[in-house]
């Protein structure tokens, strides 16, 4: 762990922070029942003066780094609780090693050492919880091997005391439980920050379509109205406007599923407006990428045909249906329509817009792209687009 350099604490050392308190009243504990220990065993020691001197010791290490491991909300934790852990293990190591100082060989090679078993526990924990288990299980195996060297009971302790086994387990269990912590932690801030997104995002998208959006819709109405050389103008608005109902649709999406696949609903209804209405099903509507764009693209020049052509008045009427086998989309609007034959004379002419903006995207995907006329001038036309799954 790093801390922030912004001099905020690191989000993983408030994971941490409940084990680490809760832990210091364990080492409460311990130190009590050491001390206890102590009065019931000074009686039996060669230099009762320097195991109370020792005691001490681990009276004032215990309230030291008590102090410094509850603390997360500086920048300097981590450092400063990697070097009270390692204090930890010298000072444990230390006292077992200074054992054979204050009682005699008769004493120690059948009891437990001076700092004893339980408070020695502690920095086995705190190596635990401050690298993970790996680090706790190697702590659990050195204090455990320090305190069977110093008792000179390797044949008999590594078979049958509980030393060694207790201490591997507390590293294990409680390594273990900090890392869950931090990976609730870090899944916490990323919701944080994906909300904070999304609400920024929305802010942002009201104010674009307040704007930007409502000048460009207007722009396109007003040069379609004009006509002449307006028109060009008015197209040229309603893409803008199109890609950036997009971009702005594509940014509030929520994330998840296949990376190679997106759902279709968002690139669609980017296109609503006041003159369009969209409707896709409730539920997600995954497709591969570019067959998604493809098929938003051939809705949008449907829809740039509808407001260059089909009247000011006239309103567009997009539906999405997912049958499982395949997509229909269809396009539909209430203007002016389109006289018979009049695509194919279009493209006899040389005028390719259509056949290739649509009904060449949507071959493209193996599907059918249909324009479905009214059998009278003035009552709109419909785009049908069969588009199969597979």
């Amino acid at each position: 762990m790093h801390p922030d350099r912004s001099g905020e604490p690191d989000p993983a050392d408030a994971a941490t922070a409940p084990l680490w308190r809760a832990v210091q009243a364990f080492r409460l504990v311990t130190l009590l029942y050491a001390v206890g220990q102590q009065i019931a065993s000074v009686r039996y020691y060669e230099n009762q003066r320097l195991s109370w001197a020792f005691i001490a010791l681990m009276v004032l290490w215990s309230g030291v780094s008590a102090l410094l491991l509850a603390q997360w909300h500086t920048s300097e934790t981590a450092r400063t609780r990697t070097l009270v852990v390692a204090g930890d293990h010298l000072v444990v190591l230390g006292l077992i090693a200074a054992t054979p100082l204050v009682a005699d060989y008769d004493w120690y090679h059948g009891h437990q050492p001076l700092p004893t078993t339980m408070w020695s526990a502690n920095a086995v924990i705190s190596a635990a919880i401050l690298r993970g288990p790996v680090a706790g299980i190697a702590s659990g195996l050195v204090v455990a091997a320090a305190i069977i060297t110093m008792r000179q009971q390797w044949g008999q302790d590594v078979w049958a005391d509980a030393t060694a086994p207790v201490l591997v387990s507390v590293g294990l269990a409680l390594g273990l439980a900090a890392n869950t912590a931090r990976r609730a932690q870090e899944q916490l801030q990323r919701a944080v920050r994906l909300t904070a997104a999304a609400a920024e995002r929305e802010r942002l998208a009201r104010q674009v379509h307040d704007g930007v959006l409502q000048i460009l819709s207007y722009i396109t109405r007003r040069g379609t109205a004009i006509g002449g050389p307006a028109v060009e103008l008015a197209q040229r608005a309603r893409e803008q406007e199109i890609a950036l109902r997009r971009l702005i649709s594509e940014q509030g999406a929520a994330p998840g599923g296949d990376a190679t696949t997106v759902d279709l609903r968002p690139l669609l209804t980017a296109y609503a407006a006041p003159a369009v209405v969209v409707s896709t099903p409730g539920d997600p509507v995954r497709i591969g990428r570019w067959t998604a764009e493809e098929i938003a693209a051939a809705v949008a020049a449907a829809l740039t045909n509808v407001a260059l052509h089909a009247g000011p008045e006239a309103r567009a009427f997009v539906l999405l249906e997912d049958t499982g086998a395949e997509l229909i989309v269809s396009v539909r609007d209430d203007g002016a329509g389109i006289a018979p034959g009049r695509l194919a004379e279009a493209e006899n002419e040389g005028r390719m817009g259509v056949s290739r903006s649509i009904t060449g995207r949507i071959a493209a995907l193996g599907g059918t792209a249909e324009l479905l006329t009214a059998a009278t001038v003035g009552e709109g036309t419909e785009w049908e687009f069969r588009i199969p799954r597979g």
